[in-house]
């Protein structure tokens, strides 16, 4: 029988409103999971039982009375320590909110306790939320739970791991670069990340505490063990901000189609910008050889008609003054002397980080058209198609790499020495056109690590991704429990 704490989100909560268990008592039973599993994965990194003990108890009490707060009602839960909830300290993996206890809530998490949801700790992220890997000053490094050697991946590494390991029933990430949807394809689980503006982003470190601008390209999102607890989760967290409240709603279409044989595919998995390993292009294969067998269409000859490679160019152009942003006044002007004394026709990575972090505002405009021109495009191909699949990352779950700066590490794909920046072309292209995105397992390689598929949708169709993902499942499979946490 399968261990009540990996049933999804809405299993639980039928099981808590039909008296199967009660709120506190599966909070006691996650609660025993972290204190079993999370020292060999350090997924858990901050812990607040005593409020969790009093809330999920005032959710029983409130059943009892016939009571029920939400669709949430009585579920446990933990957010990525990048997210403020009030009480309870939030520190991004920074030195520097190392004791930060934010005073109220982020909007996000406003909703899920509206929802009915009970808090009970945060998980672990990259200093600062800028890595594709997981560990910080702070609380140190998360483990895969597929391979302890490896990265959970980032920034929300340690979110995915506790979905994965049955440590939460459902989590919350943010994700300007993938980070939500490269830990969901490293660690085997599902993720959302939204169309960007419909879930509101202010709340959220690195920004400092108190920011009141919702950065460009960024969204928070679910991660989840199905489909069906992203749509779920999804209805909790979409929704304009309490100041845009008063006059606008937020009705998402429903999915464009009611089969997966009626869906028309468009899948996009090679391109000479981001080669993509073969363990990887397996599992795609597979995945679209499963789709043909039940009679959909996939064509893998379309394309948005646009450059991957200058598109990943003007993302990071987009990109960098965000990250840059965030850092202390002494580092940036070193970057900004360093970008100065540049040739002008450098353009390696390290070359654009600091040119794009110090950039001129009416450059930043001139990207921001040419992203408008892509939007276009996207537009047009969403007419012809209802998804795209395609990758997340290159690879699967690379091992723990902390021994250089970012900009100078390697992957290997085919054997072959890439930029480690590969990690986040496939993802920063389709964030950058706000657009929604998907991740669904489709099983594992043949080292057995998980392989996730990156489903992305029209604008605002968040629905149609989802169920894409939903209907997916019933031909590749889904979630599953990695060996050592079933």
């Amino acid at each position: 029988m399968t261990d009540i704490a990996l049933r999804s989100v809405g299993e639980l909560a039928r099981a808590i409103r039909d008296r199967e268990i009660s709120s506190r008592d599966l909070l006691e039973h996650y609660v025993a999971r972290v204190e079993r599993f999370n020292p060999q994965l350090n997924a858990v990194v901050t812990l607040d039982l005593e409020r969790a003990r009093q809330r999920a108890e005032a959710a029983d009490a409130a059943l009892q009375r016939g009571e029920i707060r939400g669709p949430l009602h009585g579920i446990p839960l933990t957010v990525k320590d990048c997210i403020e909830t009030a009480g309870l300290r939030t520190t991004a993996g920074a030195s520097q909110y190392a004791e930060h206890v934010p005073a109220t809530d982020a909007p996000t998490v406003r909703r899920l306790v509206a929802a009915g949801a009970i808090i009970f700790g945060k998980t672990n992220t990259p200093s600062l939320a800028m890595d594709c890997q997981t560990y910080n000053p702070v609380f140190g490094t998360t483990n895969n739970p597929w391979d302890l050697r490896r990265a959970p991946g980032g920034s929300s590494g340690g979110a995915a791991a506790a979905v994965a390991a049955g440590l939460t029933a459902f989590e919350v990430g943010s994700d300007i670069g993938g980070s939500i949807r490269n830990p969901a394809h490293y660690c085997g689980v599902y993720g959302h990340k939204p169309t960007y503006g419909i879930v509101a982003s202010t709340g959220h470190i690195p920004f400092p505490p108190g920011a009141r601008v919702e950065p460009d390209i960024n969204v928070l999102g679910p991660l989840a063990r199905s489909a069906a607890d992203l749509e779920l989760t999804l209805d909790v967290l979409a929704a304009p901000d309490d100041d845009r409240a008063v006059a606008w709603q937020l009705r998402l279409p429903p999915p464009r189609r009611r089969s997966l044989r009626e869906y028309r595919v468009a899948a996009w998995f090679e391109d000479a910008a981001c080669p993509l390993d073969a363990a990887v292009r397996e599992r795609f294969d597979a995945a679209v050889a499963a789709l043909r067998a039940v009679g959909t269409q996939v064509d893998e000859e379309a394309r948005p008609g646009f450059d991957l490679g200058a598109a990943f160019r003007d993302y990071q152009q987009l990109l960098y003054p965000i990250t840059s942003a965030t850092l202390p006044d002494e580092q940036f002007r070193s970057i900004v002397v360093y970008a100065d004394q540049m040739a002008a026709e450098a353009d390696d990575q390290a070359a654009r980080f600091m040119r794009f972090s110090t950039q001129r505002h009416r450059d930043w405009l001139a990207a921001h058209e040419r992203r408008a021109g892509y939007r276009a495009q996207w537009a047009t191909f969403f007419q012809r198609y209802d998804v795209l699949l395609c990758p997340i990352t290159p690879v699967t779950a690379i091992l723990h790499d902390q021994a250089s700066e970012f900009l100078s590490r390697r992957i290997q794909v085919n054997g072959a020495a890439r930029p480690y920046t590969d990690q986040i072309i496939w993802a920063g292209v389709i964030g950058m056109a706000y657009l929604p995105a998907t991740v669904a397992p489709v099983g594992r390689t043949t080292a057995g690590l998980p392989v996730g598929i990156q489903i992305v949708g029209p604008y605002l169709e968040d629905r149609t991704s989802i169920d894409f993902a939903r209907a997916l499942a019933d031909v590749v499979g889904g979630y599953e429990t990695p060996p050592a946490y079933a």
